[in-house]
């Protein structure tokens, strides 16, 4: 059985165009578009019809760095993939790329095999995911050639965590190296984790132990040292690297310089640095805690060279680095020694909103917000042009957006599994009324109707973005 929708009179917005046009869906894809009001758009006959009029017609957004169910300092990230994926479809995401954990001494595979046994079923929307590498040894080396081969293309390495999931620069290396052969793409966290250890223990030793001393010893040096190193590590073996997470001015310049000498390095930033700041990690009464990231919060002035970096494209995507912690029973793990702290914030469902505020305020242009939230991290890991866009043949992965909705954020209203919002009371212009992922209805003029399961695995391709 044939299933159509018709989207009528709404705005498509993808990264490259803007135009009134309708869009049909059919069996799951775009199957066209055609300008609204034309004789070919009337033409069209449909079971359903949405009226976009007034709104925007976008991609789904992909967020390509979220952290389901993640185990963390003697905790679990407390969104599942069901609640998880729910979230993400009321903010108008229809696909994340989580991270699947290899433990120490533990394979590729059965890590992989852990997550996929984790979010086989549950999700609301589509998914996919990178590998996390904490071993690097041969065995694990040809691993990586055997999932590129299966379609998780990407792998992440963290110069920070000193035993949890640190990699010497001789392992980062050896994994760039193989990556640079086999097409994959290696994702770093770039901080010092040895020094910022040291700087960790100086400041508890001096009774430094509120929430705001984490932002104090992961200092923005540190950042830009790592980012530094792994470029020239990229370079030495001939490989594209892709920073996570940057929060920093000085590791903002050092993308840019590897950028202006040609190199194929990219870096990703998050709403919490965008719209967050060194502020919330001092609010008193250990309500900094809800803040705890890494890397972590940054003072206000560095917020102008991240949004300088995504307009001139030295920054390229824009992720959450989803990975939620209640503030009850959770982050309170750290009352007294903020190095105890869970880090993480919850963001899949606000990404979205916060990007188009971001609109309304002038920083970015509507197709630059397409592009940093949709097109580029589809294009970076390998699902353009099947998820970011909407184009002929394209997953009918479609939000339709009020542009003039207002709404004010809350962890009374939102659909995370947390309680709190790292954006309470912020008030956005912007909202998602209706979202369909591979053509059904997941949010219906909002009101959740998708269903844990709907979801599918997603192999994807290398890297399409490569200079």
């Amino acid at each position: 059985m044939s299933s159509r929708t018709v989207i009528r009179g709404g705005l498509v917005i993808t990264a490259s165009d803007e135009l009134y046009a309708d869009v049909l869906v059919e069996d799951g894809r775009i199957a066209a578009l055609a300008a609204s009001g034309t004789p070919a758009a009337e033409a069209w006959t449909a079971e359903r019809t949405i009226d976009a009029t007034g709104k925007y017609v976008i991609p789904g957004g992909v967020d390509a760095h979220t952290h389901m169910e993640l185990p963390f300092g003697g905790t679990f990230a407390s969104d599942s993939f069901e609640t998880g994926t729910r979230a993400a479809a009321w903010g108008g995401t229809t696909t994340i790329v989580d991270f699947a954990v290899q433990s120490v001494g533990h394979s590729l595979r059965e890590g992989l095999d852990a997550w996929n046994a984790k979010a086989d079923g549950k999700c609301a929307i589509d998914y996919a995911f990178h590998m996390i590498v904490s071993d690097v040894n041969q065995d694990t080396l040809k691993e990586m050639d055997l999932l590129v081969e299966e379609g998780v293309t990407s792998f992440k390495q963290f110069m920070a965590y000193p035993g949890v999931f640190y990699s010497d620069d001789g392992q980062i290396l050896r994994a760039m190296q193989r990556s640079a052969e086999n097409g994959g793409l290696i994702m770093m966290h770039a901080e010092n984790g040895i020094a910022i250890d040291v700087l960790v223990e100086q400041a508890l030793a001096r009774g430094e132990t509120d929430p705001r001393y984490h932002g104090e010893v992961r200092k923005a040096l540190l950042e830009a040292e790592a980012t530094h190193r792994a470029i020239k590590l990229a370079q030495v073996a001939g490989a594209p690297l892709y920073v996570v997470h940057v929060s920093a001015q000085q590791a903002v310049a050092e993308l840019t310089r590897a950028r202006d000498e040609g190199l194929n390095v990219f870096g990703e930033t998050c709403p919490q640095y965008l719209f967050l700041s060194t502020d919330n990690l001092a609010e008193p009464d250990f309500e900094g805690a809800k803040y705890v990231c890494s890397t972590p919060l940054r003072p206000k002035e560095h917020q102008a060279a991240l949004w300088r970096g995504l307009r001139t494209n030295d920054l390229q995507v824009v992720s959450t680095d989803h990975c939620p912690f209640c503030f009850v029973g959770q982050k309170e793990l750290g009352r007294g020694d903020f190095s105890k702290i869970p880090n993480g914030l919850p963001g899949v469902e606000n990404r979205m909103d916060l990007l188009h505020q971001a609109v309304v305020d002038g920083h970015i242009t509507r197709r630059r917000w397409i592009e940093i939230a949709c097109a580029t991290p589809a294009r970076m890991f390998g699902l353009y042009p099947k998820k970011g866009t909407i184009a002929p043949g394209a997953d009918a992965d479609v939000v339709i957006y009020d542009p003039h909705a207002e709404q004010v954020m809350s962890a009374e209203t939102h659909h995370m599994n947390v309680d709190y919002s790292a954006y309470e009371g912020k008030r956005t212009t912007g909202r998602v009324e209706t979202v369909l992922s591979r053509g059904e209805l997941v949010i219906t003029e909002r009101e959740f109707t998708g269903r844990a399961g709907h979801g599918v695995y997603t192999p994807r391709s290398t890297c399409q973005y490569l200079l």
